[in-house]
């Protein structure tokens, strides 16, 4: 039988404030990497904010996307600096496979506050449109903001 995560931390437990006491006594099978095992969610995210990539994803939620959820997870992995949601607060967080909890998540209710919030950024359609560049052949700006459209409407 194969083990996920780490047992219960051996007494005495170290003192540090990053670590959560709950895990230390039970043991913690969350999907993190081994340097934040035991780590309390609210300092991993600290941690995560000190070295994210200065790139941020945006995304029109207006028919509760299913695919909201694999997006965020993504950014998760590459460790980006936000992910923008326009529209709808809900959406399927399943498929974020708790991932979430790590990201900057910024809702906006409209394009025009996603507009405003992001002033000064370069935002970036991603589409697949007949005159549309590769992704991979460009080089992004510091200060980009990826946007997709919302999965049915585009």
């Amino acid at each position: 039988m194969t083990t996920i995560g780490v047992k219960p931390y051996p007494q005495p437990w170290p003192q540090n404030d990053r670590l959560d006491p709950e895990l230390l006594k039970n043991g913690d099978d969350r999907n993190v990497l081994d340097k934040y095992r035991y780590w309390r969610v609210e300092a991993i995210k600290q941690d995560l904010d000190g070295h994210r990539l200065p790139l941020e994803i945006a995304v029109e939620n207006l028919q509760r996307d299913f695919n909201m959820g694999t997006i965020i997870r993504t950014a998760n992995a590459f460790n980006v600096q936000a992910v923008h949601i326009i529209g709808r607060r809900q959406w399927n967080k399943r498929g974020a496979m708790v991932t979430d909890i790590y990201m900057n998540i910024v809702y906006h209710h409209s394009v025009a506050a996603f507009q405003e919030a992001t002033q000064g950024k370069e935002i970036i359609a991603v589409d697949i449109v007949e005159d549309a560049k590769g992704l991979s052949t460009q080089q992004l700006p510091e200060n980009a903001v990826l946007v997709f459209g919302g999965e049915g409407p585009g």
